[in-house]
C-alpha cells in the first residue's frame, strides 16, 4: 500500500470525525421565535459505508427527522429546510484486507486505585473490610499504523474491531495502616545535673498501605531531673566545634583573583562541570576541598570560634583526587536467545548483552553502571521451530549367555560350551534425538546419539531379556513292538522272495519340536518268502462220511482272508477238504497243541529257532478198529526264526546348514511368523543303512519304504550388516583464548554398534571412537602495566590556603600521583582497555604523601630488613628519631611514630591433616577400551576385592592457613587398600545316586536329592527352596517289569492207566508234565529257582485224565471260557466241546458238551484300569539348567485283583487312554542382580572447601529372582580435595567519625580484606590472608559502596536516629493467602530533640521501604493481660509474637476498666474483680437477699491489718437457705458492657422469676434451737467443703 491510499483512509477518516463533531441539538435559523423554540433536527449516526469497490467512491447515508421540543415526532416542515443537515455523504470504504494496516495498541494496566463510594452509595464506608476493596484501573489505548506505529484516529480500528476496553474493575487489599515496633526503653537522662530530657524510639514495621493510617510519632519525649543540683555559677551552655561537609573536589585557578587581598573560597559543595580535554586515562589531577567550621552553642546559636578551638585551628581545607566517573564501553551485540524452540514450557528466553570498564572511578566519581544486560525474548515462541524431542533407543541385543545363571560352586564344575536352555541377553542404551516429522523414515532409523541427561526425563527401555540356547532333543520312548510278519517290502508292487520283518517303537515326550532328531523308530530282519496277505479258515463244518456211516469224508469250511496289503495273487484254501470220522473201534487223537515259542529269535550258523506242537490220544481202538499212530507221529516240530541274527535300520545324521539351492523359487513364501524371508535353500543329511552292532552296510539291507528324507527345503540365514550409528557431534571445544604455555586442548567423538555383522554382512568399521586436536585457537594476548614516576607532593594552593587560615608554611599532607601506561608483550603501547581486561590489577595511581613543617618530627630511613633465620621466624627494620625530634615529648610517642617493624618470615614448610571420613571402598574401574564401542561387553563386573579408599587431606600453612593441597600431596587425598568381601554362594551337596523304584512292579519313581552344605553369605546367591530335611530332590519315572520270571510248562504225558490182567487199558488215569521256573517270555528263556515264581500261580504238575475205551462215546476237550460280559451276580460263563466218536451202542450216553459257571469278581471274572504313577519332578535337558521343560508319568494297566498287566488287557477291554503321559513345566531361572556401569563421577559439590562431594551412581538393570540380590550401595560418594575458600570480606560500617571536630559531618568506612576459610563458615572463621590471594581489590572496592556521609549531632542539635534495621519481610495477604511473590521490607529514623529550645529546627520522621524476598503473611489480634483493680492491659500482636502497634481494627479493641453494675457506693466497699461490689480489707460482706452488697462490716475481734478466720464465722452464722436463695446461689452478676445487651436482658428474665418465688412462696420455718435470723456473712471464697 503506497503512502497516497494511507492518507487518503486518514483523510476521509479525519473529515468524517469532524462533521460528528458538530453539536446534533443546534436549531435550524429561522425567521419565527416560536419554531427556534419549539422544533429541532434529529440527527442519527451515519451508517456504514458502501460502494463497489474500495477506495473513496463510496457513500454514506443518515435518517433526519424534525422533532418537538417536547420530545414528539412532527412534519418536515416545521423545521427550515434549507438548513436541513446532509443525509448522504461521500466516504472512504474500508476493504478487509486493509485491516492489515492498523492494529490497536493498548498500555499494560496501571495500578489499581481505591474507588472510596460504592455505586449508588453517598456514605463512606466505615464497616471493617473483609478481604479487599473496590479499585478501578486504567490503560490506554491507541489506534496505530502497523508500519510505523504512529498515532491515527480511533474510528479506523473501530471500523475492524471493537474498542478494547479502557478500564476494568480491580480489588484493592484492605487498609493496612503503619505498623510500628514497640518503644525502646527510656534513654537516660540528659543531663547529669538539673533538669534534662529523656527519650524512647520505636521504629517502622509495615508502612501505609491501601489508604492506611499514617504512622504515628515514632519519639516519646519527657523532662527528668537529676537529684543532684548544679553547682552554683557553671556556664549554662556547652560550645562544640561543628564541622560541614567537604566540598567538591575542585581544580585551583590558573590566575588566583584577589579582593580586597584575600582569596575568593567557594564554600559550595555542588560539583562543577569541568572539561579536560585531551587528558590520558593514565593521569589523575590533585585538586582541593574545602569545609566550613564554626563553633556552636548547646541551643543552636553560633559563638566565637575561640570558645571552640584553644591553641590549634581546625582543618578547612585538604588535597583530593579530581572525581574521574566510571567509563565503559558501547554494548557489545545482543547474544542469540537461549530459547531457539518451541516447547511446551511457556517460560520465555533470554539474551545478554555486556560492556567493559574502560575508566576505573576515583575520586568519588560516578560508580559504573550494569556491565550486563539481560532480557526476555521469544516470549511466545509461535514462529519457532519444534524443540527436539529426545528419545531411548537400544542396540540389537548381544548373544544369549548361560553363565550368569550359574552359582560359584556351578560354574566350576561346568562345561561352558555345551549349556543350554534358558539365559539372559543384554543390551546398551543410547539416546538420540528423534528427526522432524518431515523427514522419510527408514526401516530402522539410525540417529546421531547425544548425551544421555537429554533423555533424563524417561524411563529407559530394557537392558536385559530372557533368551533360550537350544537343547540336544531328548527324547523318551516306548517299548519295541513284537516283530511283524513277512512282508513285502512294497505289496502294490512284490518283488522276489526277499522281505522284511519290522518292529516299531513310539515316541512317548521329546523335548524339543524337531522329531528328526530322535533315535530310529524302525527297526527290520530281513525274511524269505515274504506275503502281504493271509487266508484264514473262520469257521469249519463237520465230517460227513463218504459211504458209511464213519469212516474218510469231507468237511466244508468258510474262507476269509487277514489282509495285510491289497491284491491277492496266490490261490485261496479249497472249500472243502478230506477228514475222517472214527468209527466205534478206532483209535481217536486230539487236535494239535498251539506251537510252542520258538527256541531262539533268530538263526546262527550254528543254531537255528525251532518250535513243536503235539496231541494226545483219546481213545484206544478195539478189535478190527484202526490203530493209534506211533508215539513219534504225536509230536511236530518246524523250524522258526529262521532269519538271520541281523537287525539294520535307517540311522540319519544331523541336518546339515542351510545352503543356496538355485532350482527353488519360493521367495514369495514368508516363513516363521510372517517375517519376510530371504533366499530359499535346502538342509541336506545322510542317511544310511546300519547293521545293528556293525555299521553301514548298502541300502539293500533296509527296506526302501521306511528311508526318512535326505533333503528338505529351509531358508538361508540373512544377510546382516553391520549397522553404527553416525558419530556424535564433537565435544566442545574451549571458546576463549588459550594461556600461553598450556597443553593444546581436544576433542573428541564416538559412534556406537547397534547391530553386528552376521552372515557375510558388511562388516563394522575399526573406528568407533575419534580425538583430534582442537582448531588453533589463539593464545591470550599479554599485556602489562608499566608505571611512572611518582610527581611531586601537591598540597593545597598558597593562595587557598591563606584565603583561609592566613600566611603560612606550605607543608603538611597533600597526595602524589604517577601515570600509569598499558603495554603489549613487545612493550609497544596499548589501549588502556586491553590492561584492564589482561593485565590483571592495576597498580596504584594516587598515594599520600607528605610534606614536611618545621615542627614534624625528623626519622631516618628505614633500614634494610634483616635476614630471615628459618621457617616461623621474623625480620625487622629500624629507624631512629634525629636532631631536635629526640627532645619532643610527642614525637617520642611510638605508637605515632613506630621506631622498629617487624614481619613473618616466608615459609615453604606446610602441613598436611586428614580431614573428613574415609570415602566407601572404591574397587579400580575395570578396562574401558571397548566401553565405547557401544556393544554390550560381557564382563562380569566385579563386586569384591581389593580397592582404594580416599580421606581428603587439609594443607596448611605455619600460621594454620589453607593452602593449596597440591603443595602437600599430589592429589589431595591420603590412599590406602581396603577390601570388599566377596559374597559366597549357597552351596549344595552333590547328586546322590537314584533311589530304586518307588514301585517294585509297573510305574513308579526314582529319587535323587543334594542336601546343604554352606549357607549364603555376604550378599551370595540364596539356596534354592529346601525341605525340612534342608534338600532339593529329584524325581524320574521309572518301571520295573511284572512279569520277569514266569512257569514254563511242558506237554502232558500219556496218560497212564493201572491195569488189571488183561484188561484193555482204558478208563481213568493219571499224566503229568514238567514245570520249570524261567526269566523272560522267549524261546530262549534261562531256568531260575522256582522261588523266584509266584507259589499261588504254579500250575499243576499232574491231572487225572481218561482213555475212552472202545465202543465209548469220545469227546474233545473242553474250549476256552467263553469271555463274561460283566462281573455281576447272576451272569455267567459257558465251554463247549463236540463229540469225535459216537458210542457202539445207543444206550450208551456221551457226556455233557457244555459247561456253565457264574461269573465270579477276581475269581472267573475281572475287570481292568488304567493308572498313572505320580508326575515327576520338571525335566530339562542334560544340559540346561533352568527354562522349559516337561513332567513325565507312566501309565500301567491293573486287573481288579491290584496285578499288574500288560497294557494291551486293557486296550482289549476297550478302554480308552485318556491319560497326557506328559505337559510342559518351567524351571525359573535364578537371575541375579544386573547392574549398569557407574555412571562418571560427577563435579564437586563445592567448588573450595571441606565440604565438597563428588558422587557416582549406578541403576538396576534386572532385579533379581532367586539369584544374587542387587547390592544396597547404588552410589559412591568420595571427597574432593580442599582447596582453600578465597574471599574479599567487607567489614561492618565504623562508627561516624568527624575529622578534627566533634560533632558535624562526617563519613563512616568500611574496609575489604582477603580472608581464606574452609567452606563451613561460620564453624570455622575465616583467616586474613594476602590481597593478590583474592584478586584485583580495586575493582571490588568500585563495585561496593566503601564511604557513607554521616552526621555527628552536636550536644542541643535536634537531629535523626540512625536508620532502623531492615523490618521482616512481610507480604500483603487475603484471608492468610498471599496474591503476590515480592514483599516489602520498611526501616524509619526517629527525631531526638535534646534541647526543647531547639523543637522548631527538627526534622521530620522518615521512613522507606524496599521490595523483598521470601516474605509471610503476618495477621494482627488484640491481647489482654489480667485484670488487676478492674484494668488491665491491652495490646496489639503480630501472628510472629512481636508486640506491635497498629495492625489490629480500632473498633474490636477490647476495654481496658471495668465498672461494677451498680455502682459499688456503700462505704468501705469497692469494685472486685469479679466485676461486683466488695468491701475492703478488714470488713466483711453483709449481702442482701437478692445477692446485693447491703453493707460492709467490721470483722470482728480482728485488726483491719487482719483477715477474719471466714471459715468460722461463716459456719456458726449461716441461716438456713430458702428456695430463693438456692436460686440465686447459682448465678454471679457480671458488669453489663456494650457488647453484653443481650446477657443483660437474660438477667432481667431470671430476676423477674427471683421475684416470683420470693412473693409467692412461704417462708421457711426455723427451729426453736435455731439462733436468732442475722444477715448471713458472704465471702467470695470458692471451693471450700467446709463453707
Amino acid at each position: 500500500l503506497n503512502k497516497g491510499q494511507h492518507d487518503a483512509i486518514l483523510s476521509f477518516f479525519s473529515l468524517a470525525d469532524r462533521k460528528i463533531l458538530l453539536p446534533a441539538d443546534i436549531l435550524f435559523k429561522t425567521d419565527h421565535d416560536c419554531v427556534l423554540k419549539l422544533f429541532q433536527p434529529v440527527l442519527l449516526t451515519w451508517g456504514q459505508c458502501i460502494g463497489e469497490e474500495c477506495g473513496s467512491g463510496g457513500i454514506q447515508t443518515r435518517t433526519i427527522w424534525c422533532v418537538h421540543t417536547e420530545g414528539w415526532t412532527t412534519h418536515h416542515s416545521h423545521c427550515q429546510h434549507m438548513d436541513k443537515p446532509e443525509s448522504q455523504r461521500h466516504c472512504f470504504k474500508v476493504c478487509d484486507w486493509h485491516q492489515d494496516l492498523f492494529e490497536w495498541e493498548v498500555s499494560d494496566w496501571g495500578s489499581c486505585v481505591l474507588v472510596p463510594f460504592f455505586s449508588n452509595e453517598l456514605k463512606l464506608r466505615t464497616a471493617e473490610c473483609i478481604t479487599a476493596q473496590h479499585g478501578i484501573q486504567r490503560r490506554q489505548v491507541h489506534c496505530v499504523r502497523t508500519s510505523n506505529r504512529t498515532t491515527v484516529t480511533l474510528r479506523i480500528c473501530e471500523f475492524f474491531s471493537q474498542k478494547p476496553p479502557v478500564e476494568q474493575a480491580c480489588l484493592v487489599p484492605c487498609p493496612q495502616d503503619c505498623v510500628v515496633s514497640d518503644f525502646t526503653s527510656w534513654s537516660s537522662c540528659s543531663k547529669t545535673c538539673g533538669a534534662g530530657l529523656q527519650h524512647r524510639t520505636r521504629h517502622v514495621l509495615a508502612t501505609p498501605m491501601y489508604g492506611g493510617a499514617n504512622c504515628p510519632n515514632l519519639t516519646e519525649t519527657r523532662t527528668c531531673s537529676s537529684p543532684v543540683n548544679c553547682p552554683a555559677g557553671e556556664d549554662e551552655y556547652q560550645y562544640s566545634l561543628k564541622v560541614g561537609a567537604w566540598s567538591e573536589c575542585r581544580l585551583p585557578h590558573h590566575k588566583d583573583a584577589l579582593l580586597s587581598g584575600r582569596t575568593t573560597v567557594d564554600f559550595t559543595s555542588h560539583r562543577h562541570s569541568h572539561h579536560n580535554h585531551h587528558q590520558y586515562h593514565n593521569h589523575h589531577h590533585v585538586g582541593y576541598q574545602t569545609r566550613q567550621v564554626r563553633c556552636t552553642r548547646s541551643d543552636g546559636k553560633n559563638a566565637m570560634l575561640s570558645l571552640c578551638t584553644e591553641d590549634k585551628s581546625p582543618l578547612t581545607y585538604q588535597a583530593c583526587v579530581m572525581p574521574k566517573d566510571c567509563q565503559t564501553s558501547d554494548w557489545s551485540l545482543w547474544s542469540s536467545c537461549s530459547k531457539t524452540c518451541r516447547s511446551t514450557d511457556l517460560s520465555p528466553g533470554y539474551r545478554l548483552r555486556s560492556r567493559i570498564m574502560t575508566q576505573i572511578p576515583v575520586g568519588g566519581g560516578k560508580r559504573c553502571p550494569v556491565l550486563e544486560e539481560k532480557e526476555a525474548c521469544n516470549i511466545m515462541g509461535d514462529l519457532l521451530p519444534n524443540c527436539p524431542r529426545y528419545v531411548w533407543r537400544a542396540t540389537d541385543w548381544g548373544e544369549c549367555r548361560i553363565l550368569p545363571l550359574l552359582s560359584q560352586q556351578d560354574r566350576r564344575l561346568a562345561n561352558i560350551s555345551i549349556l543350554c536352555g534358558e539365559g539372559i541377553q543384554t543390551r546398551k542404551t543410547y539416546c538420540v534425538q528423534v528427526p522432524d516429522d518431515s523427514a522419510p523414515h527408514h526401516r530402522k532409523e539410525v540417529s546421531r546419539p547425544v548425551n544421555a541427561r537429554l533423555c533424563a526425563t524417561e524411563e529407559p527401555p530394557s537392558a536385559v531379556q530372557h533368551c533360550s540356547i537350544p537343547c540336544q532333543n531328548h527324547c523318551l520312548l516306548s517299548q519295541w513292538s513284537t516283530w511283524g510278519a513277512c512282508l513285502h517290502d512294497n505289496c502294490k508292487e512284490p518283488q522276489g522272495k526277499k522281505g522284511f520283518r519290522q518292529r516299531r517303537r513310539e515316541v512317548h515326550w521329546e523335548s524339543s519340536s524337531s522329531p528328526e532328531t530322535c533315535p530310529h523308530l524302525v527297526e527290520s530282519i530281513p525274511c524269505e518268502d515274504p506275503a502281504c496277505y493271509l487266508w484264514q479258515v473262520q469257521q469249519e463244518g463237520s465230517c460227513i462220511p463218504n459211504k458209511h456211516p464213519c469212516g474218510p469224508g469231507t468237511a466244508v469250511q468258510n474262507r476269509g482272508y487277514w489282509l495285510i496289503r491289497v491284491n491277492f495273487r496266490s490261490d485261496p484254501p479249497p472249500t472243502e477238504v478230506i477228514c475222517e470220522v472214527a468209527c466205534t473201534a478206532d483209535c481217536v487223537v486230539g487236535s494239535w497243541s498251539s506251537w510252542s515259542p520258538c527256541s531262539h529269535s533268530c538263526a546262527t550258523k550254528t543254531s537255528e529257532g525251532r518250535q513243536s506242537r503235539t496231541r494226545t490220544v483219546l481213545a484206544i481202538p478195539g478189535k478190527e478198529g484202526k490203530e493209534c499212530p506211533t508215539t513219534p507221529a504225536l509230536e511236530e516240530w518246524r523250524v522258526c526264526n529262521n532269519h538271520p541274527c541281523m537287525v539294520f535300520y535307517w540311522e540319519a545324521s544331523a541336518w546339515g546348514p542351510c545352503i543356496e539351492d538355485t532350482s527353488m523359487n519360493l521367495n514369495k513364501t514368508n516363513f516363521w511368523n510372517g517375517t519376510p524371508t530371504c533366499a530359499v535353500g535346502v538342509q541336506i543329511r545322510k542317511v544310511s543303512c546300519t547293521k545293528m552292532g556293525v555299521g553301514s552296510v548298502i541300502s539293500k539291507r533296509c527296506p526302501d519304504s521306511s528311508r526318512p528324507e535326505t533333503v528338505r527345503a529351509c531358508l538361508l540365514p540373512c544377510k546382516k550388516d553391520c549397522i553404527v550409528t553416525p558419530f556424535s557431534e564433537w565435544t566442545a571445544c574451549p571458546s576463549t583464548c588459550i594461556p600461553q604455555n598450556t597443553t593444546a586442548a581436544t576433542q573428541s567423538r564416538y559412534r556406537t554398534i547397534i547391530q553386528r555383522s552376521a552372515n557375510g554382512g558388511q562388516e563394522c568399521p575399526d573406528t568407533l571412537y575419534e580425538e583430534r586436536e582442537c582448531e588453533s585457537l589463539p593464545l591470550c594476548p599479554v599485556y602489562r602495566w608499566r608505571t611512572h614516576k611518582w610527581h611531586s607532593c601537591s598540597l593545597v594552593p598558597d593562595s587557598v590556603r591563606r584565603g583561609l587560615t592566613g600566611a603560612g608554611e606550605a607543608c603538611g599532607n597533600g597526595l602524589e600521583t604517577r601515570g600509569v601506561s598499558c603495554v603489549g608483550e613487545s612493550s609497544e603501547s596499548a589501549n588502556m582497555t586491553e590492561c584492564l581486561r589482561w593485565a590483571g590489577p592495576m597498580p596504584p595511581q594516587i598515594r599520600e604523601c607528605r610534606v614536611a613543617c618545621k615542627d614534624d618530627c625528623t626519622l631516618t630511613a628505614w633500614s634494610k630488613f634483616s635476614e630471615c633465620t628459618g621457617c616461623g621466624t621474623s625480620t625487622t627494620r629500624k629507624r631512629s628519631l634525629t636532631g631536635r625530634s629526640k627532645k619532643k615529648e610527642h614525637c617520642l610517642n611510638e605508637k605515632l611514630y613506630p621506631l622498629e617493624e617487624t614481619e613473618t618470615c616466608p615459609c615453604d614448610e606446610f602441613l598436611s591433616q586428614p580431614y573428613g571420613n574415609w570415602s566407601a571402598c572404591i574397587l579400580p574401574d575395570p578396562s574401558v577400551s571397548g566401553s565405547l564401542q557401544g556393544w554390550m561387553s560381557h564382563r562380569e563386573v566385579k563386586e569384591c576385592g581389593q580397592g582404594l579408599r580416599y580421606r581428603a587431606v587439609a594443607c596448611t600453612d605455619q600460621q594454620g592457613h589453607l593452602v593449596n593441597p597440591t603443595l602437600c600431596t599430589d592429589s589431595g587425598y591420603m590412599v590406602e587398600i581396603c577390601h570388599i568381601p566377596c559374597p559366597l554362594d549357597c552351596k549344595l551337596s552333590d547328586w546322590s545316586a537314584w533311589s530304586a523304584c518307588s514301585a517294585s512292579c509297573g510305574s513308579g519313581l526314582k529319587i535323587r536329592s543334594k542336601w546343604l552344605r554352606e549357607k549364603a553369605f555376604n550378599g551370595g546367591r540364596p539356596c534354592p527352596k529346601l525341605d525340612l530335611k534342608n534338600q532339593v530332590y529329584e524325581a524320574m519315572p521309572c518301571h520295573s517289569e511284572c512279569s520277569q520270571f514266569e512257569w514254563r510248562m511242558e506237554p502232558w504225558s500219556i496218560c497212564t492207566i493201572n491195569t488189571v490182567d488183561d484188561l484193555p487199558a482204558c478208563g481213568e488215569g493219571v499224566q503229568s508234565r514238567k514245570i520249570r521256573s524261567v526269566s523272560g517270555t522267549s524261546g530262549e528263556a534261562s531256568s531260575v529257582e522256582d522261588s523266584l515264581c509266584d507259589q499261588e500261580e504254579m500250575p499243576p504238575r499232574a491231572q487225572v485224565c481218561f482213555l475212552a475205551c472202545p465202543n465209548d462215546c469220545v469227546v474233545a476237550p473242553w474250549g476256552s471260557w467263553s469271555n463274561c460280559s460283566l462281573c455281576d451276580q447272576g451272569t455267567t460263563r459257558n465251554r463247549s466241546r463236540r463229540i469225535l466218536r459216537l458210542p457202539a451202542s445207543e444206550n450208551s450216553a456221551c457226556p455233557e458238551l457244555v459247561q456253565s459257571e457264574p461269573c465270579i469278581l477276581n475269581s472267573t471274572c475281572f475287570t481292568y484300569q488304567y493308572r498313572v504313577s505320580d508326575w515327576s519332578t520338571c525335566q530339562l535337558s542334560e544340559n540346561a539348567i533352568c527354562g522349559q521343560g516337561s513332567r513325565l508319568h507312566l501309565l500301567d494297566c491293573i486287573r481288579s485283583d491290584g496285578k499288574i498287566v500288560e497294557l494291551q488287557r486293557c486296550e482289549q477291554f476297550g478302554l480308552i487312554n485318556k491319560w497326557r503321559l506328559s505337559e510342559s513345566c518351567v524351571v525359573e531361572c535364578p537371575v541375579s542382580c544386573i547392574l549398569s556401569d557407574w555412571s562418571p563421577w560427577a563435579d564437586c559439590s563445592h567448588t573450595c572447601g571441606s565440604q565438597g562431594l563428588t558422587v557416582r551412581t549406578r541403576r538396576v538393570l534386572q532385579e533379581a529372582h532367586e539369584g544374587r540380590p542387587c547390592p544396597s550401595q547404588l552410589s559412591q560418594t568420595k571427597p574432593c580435595p580442599i582447596r582453600p575458600c578465597y574471599l574479599w570480606l567487607l567489614s561492618d560500617w565504623s562508627t561516624c567519625a568527624v575529622e578534627g571536630a566533634e560533632c558535624g559531618e562526617g563519613f563512616r568506612r568500611r574496609n575489604l580484606s582477603c580472608v581464606v576459610h574452609w567452606g563451613d563458615w561460620p564453624e570455622s572463621p575465616p583467616q586474613p590472608v594476602e590481597e593478590e590471594l583474592c584478586g584485583d581489590k580495586l575493582r571490588q572496592q568500585i563495585q561496593q559502596e566503601m564511604e557513607q556521609p554521616c552526621f555527628v549531632p552536636c550536644p542541643g542539635d535536634c537531629h535523626l536516629t540512625e536508620w532502623s534495621s531492615w523490618s521482616s519481610c512481610q507480604l500483603t495477604c487475603l484471608e492468610g493467602r498471599s496474591f503476590e511473590t515480592t514483599g516489602r521490607q520498611a526501616r524509619s529514623r526517629a527525631v531526638i530533640i535534646q534541647v526543647m529550645e531547639n523543637q522548631g529546627s527538627c526534622p521530620h520522621q522518615i521512613f522507606e521501604t524496599q521490595p523483598c524476598k521470601e516474605g509471610k503473611c503476618h495477621s494482627y489480634q488484640w491481647r489482654t493481660g489480667g485484670w488487676n483493680n478492674n484494668e488491665r492491659t491491652v495490646w496489639c500482636q503480630r501472628s510472629d509474637g512481636v508486640n506491635v502497634t497498629g495492625g489490629c481494627f480500632p473498633q474490636k479493641r477490647p476495654t481496658t476498666v471495668r465498672h461494677c453494675h451498680p455502682p459499688c457506693t456503700k462505704p468501705f466497699s469497692h469494685c472486685t474483680p469479679s466485676g461486683v461490689c466488695g468491701c475492703e480489707k478488714g470488713y466483711t460482706e453483709v449481702m442482701t437477699t437478692h445477692g446485693f452488697l447491703d453493707y460492709c462490716t467490721r470483722t470482728p475481734g480482728v485488726d483491719n491489718n487482719k483477715k477474719a478466720d471466714v471459715k468460722t464465722n461463716s459456719g456458726r452464722l449461716k441461716p438456713g437457705p430458702s428456695q430463693a436463695q438456692d436460686l440465686f446461689s447459682e448465678w454471679t452478676l457480671r458488669p453489663v458492657g456494650p457488647d453484653t445487651l443481650s446477657a443483660f436482658l437474660s438477667c432481667l428474665c431470671y430476676l423477674f422469676i427471683l421475684f416470683y418465688f420470693i412473693f409467692f412462696s412461704k417462708p421457711s420455718k426455723t427451729t426453736k434451737t435455731s439462733p436468732p435470723p442475722q444477715k448471713p456473712l458472704t465471702l467470695a471464697y470458692d471451693g471450700d467443703m467446709d463453707m
